[in-house]
Formats: C-alpha cells, structure tokens, sequence
C-alpha cells in the first residue's frame, strides 16, 4: 500500500505502508512485499500468525481476496482450499492475508539477515 499522493516513479520507503496496520516503512520495522505494491509488516505477521498458524484461529469473511497473493475466495477453492483460514486487518477486516501467505511471508522474515524477526511460539 501506498501513501495517498506518491510518486510511483520515485516511490521512497516512507511512502510504502503495512496494508494492515498502515505502519510506515522505516529501517528498523521489517516489511514484507506482496503483489502489485501490498505489504505486511513485521508487527501484523506476528499477529497473523499466532492467530491462524498457532492458534487455529479463521476470522476472515465468507468472501476476501488477500492482497499479498491475489488469491480470492474462487482461486482458492480451485485449488482445493475453499476452507483456507485468513487474517483480517484490525483496521479493515475486507483485508485479508492468507495462511499461505503468512506462511510464505513468516518463512522470509524468519531467515532474513536483515531483521531481528522470528516466528511466534
């Protein structure tokens, strides 16, 4: 997500935002890319992921679409996971990541030389 008013062809860190949280991108807050633009922090995946991979926790809609995948609730149960928990924002609940992606995500973060990040326990 980007702050209202960036520029896409000089886009700076501080104008990236957690789609979840709305957090801003600094050096110290670990973030993680998604597609066209959409990121979750550090602080939101810790979240997501005590929630739906330690917790067996599913509050996501009947319907969403995760903004880090794409992937919307037809993709998924073409794919044989109808049934696929998700995590939706404290500031949005349309917006919804994915087991998949929280998995994908806290797997990048967790080897990431770059950040102090580790998966809840």
């Amino acid at each position: 997500m980007r702050k209202p008013g960036t520029d896409e062809q000089n886009v700076q860190m501080s104008d990236v935002l957690c789609d979840f949280c709305h957090r801003e991108w600094r050096e110290d807050v670990p973030m993680v890319e998604g597609h066209h633009g959409s990121c979750i922090c550090g602080n939101c995946l810790s979240l997501a992921f005590r929630s739906v991979m330690l917790d067996k926790v599913n509050d996501a809609p009947a319907e969403w679409q995760c903004p880090l995948c794409l992937e919307a609730s037809a993709d998924r149960a073409e794919l044989g996971r109808a049934d696929e928990p998700g995590w939706p924002s404290p500031l949005d609940p349309e917006v919804v990541v994915c087991r998949r992606c929280i998995k994908q995500a806290s797997g990048a973060l967790h080897k990431s030389s770059d950040y102090d990040w580790r998966k809840p326990v």
